[in-house]
């Protein structure tokens, strides 16, 4: 950090910090360093474009939201929104990588000038020195404690490295790091720094995961300190609804004690750990979850089978949770619910997949397009009884009539009628919803350290999460798995190696070290359901908050197996045996 490359400065205050640092009997500082890292998805960026007659625009391409691909690439090209139409394409991985746009415009102007379509891919050394990695960050953390394990204070200083263009989620980060605990004196300083390296972008729960990495680290070594069990003195300090977050914002209904409930009887955490070089750690971490608008319409079929067309880019299972929700109104089988994604052209604005929010936001469109087709249909069956439509009912499926047990007639045969009382059913809904409730998630980890070369062996890994209500579970599944497996690669390989004059030295999958199936056990799951009391179904998102805890929890466990305190990313085999050495440590010590 110098005088004149701070791009940006945002402090978050709560209480009296030196008044809550007095009062505490233990008091512990650290620094804490991570690295640039890439959100690694496996399809590079990717986009056709047609410049057609008329100066419209079509563009094909694989994104994490089509409107705003939309919007920025007509800005970019001197076009009204209106004028370009996006088609979105299935993706294959964006994790906030794939929110802006890159050669969209590119292939948009060339294909003016050629008067052909244009398709243009990136290569994968271009997508990682191109496009939006996540920031390398510093951070200070500084925590204060009772000798009964209440905490008193929490102060940090958070700096981001933006790259060579202004912005980080630096905000993001100071907003999750203690937003498990409820503290009364919290005072954060959070700050964007320009660096001769890529510009950043959001990776999954941005900004969380570096700074949740050094708060969980500070409160394990309390822990140690005060010889207190982590779970213990983690539900000692929960938040609660009521409790407010260092934003000020008051909780909501949510499920921290729950998860951490769930984590503490779970049978990996009180099975025993024996062995030499062996250690178990545990973290916490959260994410507030978004929304947005959202948009949905609903085509009845005169066979009972229903298209539904929303305007959500599916990154993460979004399809068949909103079809499950339209379909949970109706009493019909989300199988007879064929959901698809529109273009710009065919479905209402809506805004882009992340935040955790598809779920909640156009789950929610969903159930209140089935809410108007269900509308529609009790007056199409008293039309066909000539009875009032409120004399008529929708149960498990069946229309049927509130005193008379022989008028009932199913979905499926009400829907063969509909051309006859009046023609198609159309439901739709557009709204922009709050509330979208936020989420906890919590990881316990097993390892294994070879103090001659420093590999870790990851021998089981549990991830417990709040889901609000799970609609999909073994999708819920899915994403905390994948979750896990992007926060180990995290915490123990990934980083941007960078020369001395800015270029990338490892602009390859070959190098640019990610997890795969090889390097990981199969990852355990535990779904905790706390209703979200803002949506409909008790959904909360639950795509980015499992990648929160598993960097804090990885360190906590070396730790644990080796005796050493990580407090640089990644925890790479080297930095392993560099650690030991300066400490001395050449046999490691057991655990059990």
């Amino acid at each position: 950090q110098f005088d004149d490359n701070v791009d940006g400065h945002n402090q978050l205050e709560l209480g009296d910090i030196e008044r809550g640092l007095e009062a505490a009997d233990v008091v512990v500082e650290r620094e804490f360093h991570t690295k640039t890292v890439h959100q690694g998805y496996i399809e590079p960026h990717s986009a056709t474009a047609w410049w057609g007659a008329n100066d419209r625009v079509t563009l094909w391409t694989s994104s994490q939201g089509h409107f705003q691909i939309r919007d920025s690439t007509a800005e970019h090209i001197g076009l009204p929104p209106s004028s370009v139409k996006s088609v979105p394409m299935e993706i294959g991985g964006g994790f906030g990588g794939k929110t802006k746009v890159y050669i969209e415009p590119v292939v948009a102007l060339l294909s003016k000038k050629t008067g052909v379509p244009v398709k243009m891919t990136m290569s994968r050394a271009e997508v990682l020195e191109a496009t939006g990695p996540t920031s390398g960050s510093y951070t200070k953390v500084k925590m204060g404690v009772t000798n009964e394990g209440k905490i008193t204070a929490a102060q940090a200083v958070l700096k981001y490295e933006s790259g060579a263009f202004p912005g980080t989620s630096v905000g993001a980060g100071a907003q999750c790091m203690f937003a498990p605990y409820d503290i009364e004196n919290i005072l954060i300083d959070g700050f964007s720094v320009l660096s001769n390296k890529p510009k950043t972008a959001a990776y999954r729960a941005p900004g969380s995961p570096p700074a949740s990495f050094a708060a969980e680290s500070v409160v394990d070594e309390i822990c140690e300190k005060l010889q207190i069990d982590p779970f213990e003195f983690r539900i000692m300090n929960a938040a609660k609804e009521g409790s407010r977050r260092a934003t000020g914002v008051a909780n909501p209904r949510i499920g921290c004690i729950e998860t951490e409930e769930a984590a503490r009887a779970h049978e990996h955490y009180s099975t025993p750990l024996k062995g030499l070089n062996r250690g178990r750690g545990v973290a916490t971490g959260f994410w507030m979850n978004g929304a947005g608008p959202a948009c949905a319409t609903a085509n009845v079929n005169y066979d009972g089978k229903v298209n539904l067309i929303i305007g959500s880019v599916d990154i993460g299972g979004s399809r068949p949770a909103a079809a499950q929700q339209f379909a949970e109104v109706l009493g019909i089988s989300a199988e007879d619910v064929n959901p698809q994604i529109g273009d710009t052209d065919s479905i209402g604005y809506t805004s882009m997949t992340g935040g955790s929010g598809v779920a909640f936001k156009t789950g929610w469109a969903s159930y209140e397009a089935a809410q108007d087709v269900k509308r529609q249909m009790l007056e199409r069956a008293a039309l066909l009884w000539e009875v009032d439509a409120d004399q008529v009912e929708l149960l498990d499926g069946v229309f049927r009539h509130r005193s008379d047990p022989d008028l009932r007639i199913s979905f499926q045969e009400l829907a063969a009628n509909l051309a006859g009382t009046g023609g198609p059913v159309v439901g739709r809904a557009n709204l922009n919803p709050s509330g979208a409730g936020p989420a906890f998630s919590t990881t316990v980890v097993d390892v294994e350290v070879d103090p001659e070369t420093g590999k870790v062996t990851i021998l089981r890994c549990t991830m417990i999460q709040d889901a609000g209500k799970a609609v999909h579970p073994s999708y819920v599944e899915g994403q905390m798995q994948g979750g896990a497996a992007q926060g180990i690669g995290w915490a123990l390989n990934e980083e941007y190696a960078m020369a001395d004059d800015g270029a990338m030295l490892n602009s390859t999958f070959l190098d640019y070290r990610m997890p795969t199936a090889l390097d990981l056990p199969m990852i355990d799951t535990v779904i905790v359901e706390v209703a979200n009391p803002h949506h409909p179904y008790g959904v909360r998102g639950v795509a980015e908050v499992p990648i929160v805890p598993p960097l804090a929890a990885m360190a906590n466990a070396i730790y644990d197996a080796v005796g050493v305190r990580m407090t640089d990313l990644p925890m790479s085999p080297a930095a392993i045996v560099k650690a030991l050495s300066e400490k001395g440590v050449t046999n490691g010590h057991g655990t059990g």
